[in-house]
C-alpha cells in the first residue's frame, strides 16, 4: 500500500516583520497609594495590566520601560494621573496607543446600623483607561437581596442571599470611589457589613424583609441613580445574586447605551 503525502504550501513570513496587535505586562502586583475622599492616601496592592500598540520597527523589550514608569508614579497612582503616565509610555516606546488596567482592594470604615460598631469593609475596584482620557472607574459592591416571590408565598420567612453589583462608569468630572459604592448600596434590600452585633443583625434582616427585590429591581435602581448623577457620562451595571436555595446564580445587566 502506498501512502499519499500532501504538501501544503506555506507563506514565508519573517517573524521580525509581523505586526503585533499589542504587547505589555499582565498580572503584575504593585504597591500603590490611592487618594481617599476623607483626605490622605490609602496603601493597597494593585494588580496591573499595561499594554501598548508598538510599531514593528520597535523591537526592544518594553518591560523595563513599564516598570520604571510605574515606579515614578507609585506615590499617587490615581485616575487623574493615568493620562500623564500613558502619554509617557507612548512617547518612550513610540507606540500608537497605550492602555492600563489597575484592579485593587479598597477599604472603607463602616458603622453598624444600631450599635455603631466600626469595621473595615473591603471593595474591589478598577481603573481602566488609555492615553486619550477614555477612563472607566469600576466597583464591585456586595449587597443583600431578598426574594419577593419567597416572601409572597411563605407564611413566615423568605429566602435572602448575598449579591454583588458591578458598576462601571465614565464621567464628565472626577467621581470618588466612595460615592459610587454609596450609590450602589442604596439600591438593594440591605447593604452588607464586615461586623455586626445581635441588634445590628436584627436590623439588617428586618430591613431586607421589608425591602424585597429581584436582581432586575436592583440593576434598574442602580441605572436610575447613575442616570440622575450629573457627573456620569456613561455606565454599565450587572448584578449577580448567589442564590441561597438554588445551585445557580441569578443575573441582570443594563447599560446606558440601551437607555438613552
Amino acid at each position: 500500500m502506498h501512502r499519499l503525502h500532501w504538501t501544503v504550501p506555506r507563506k514565508q513570513v519573517k517573524l521580525a516583520t509581523m505586526k503585533l496587535k499589542s504587547v505589555g505586562i499582565e498580572e503584575i502586583r504593585y504597591p500603590v497609594k490611592i487618594r481617599q475622599k476623607i483626605g490622605g492616601r490609602q496603601n493597597t496592592v494593585a494588580t496591573i495590566a499595561l499594554r501598548v500598540n508598538m510599531p514593528s520597527s520597535q523591537r526592544e523589550t518594553c518591560v523595563s520601560v513599564f516598570t520604571s514608569i510605574l515606579n515614578k508614579y507609585q506615590e499617587d497612582l490615581s485616575v487623574t494621573i493615568f493620562p500623564d503616565l500613558l502619554r509617557e509610555v507612548k512617547e518612550e516606546l513610540q507606540a500608537a496607543s497605550a492602555h492600563l488596567e489597575m484592579t485593587f482592594p479598597y477599604f472603607i470604615e463602616k458603622q453598624a446600623p444600631v450599635t455603631g460598631t466600626r469595621s473595615l469593609m473591603e471593595y474591589r475596584c478598577r481603573f481602566t483607561g488609555g492615553a486619550d482620557n477614555d477612563l472607566t472607574l469600576s466597583v464591585w459592591v456586595p449587597v443583600t437581596t431578598l426574594c419577593p416571590c419567597s416572601k409572597e408565598i411563605s407564611e413566615f420567612g423568605a429566602h435572602n442571599q448575598r449579591a454583588e453589583v458591578n458598576l462601571n462608569v465614565r464621567y464628565h468630572r472626577f467621581i470618588w470611589v466612595e460615592d459610587l459604592i454609596t450609590l450602589v448600596e442604596q439600591t438593594a434590600s440591605s447593604e452588607v457589613f464586615a461586623l455586626l452585633k445581635r441588634p445590628d443583625e436584627k436590623f439588617v434582616t428586618e430591613k431586607a424583609y421589608e425591602n424585597p427585590m429581584f436582581v432586575e429591581d436592583v440593576v434598574r435602581r442602580v441605572a436610575e441613580r447613575a442616570m440622575a448623577h450629573p457627573d456620569i457620562a456613561w455606565f454599565s451595571a450587572g448584578v449577580e445574586s448567589f442564590e441561597s436555595i438554588h445551585k445557580h446564580s441569578a443575573y441582570a445587566y443594563l447599560d446606558s447605551d440601551g437607555i438613552r
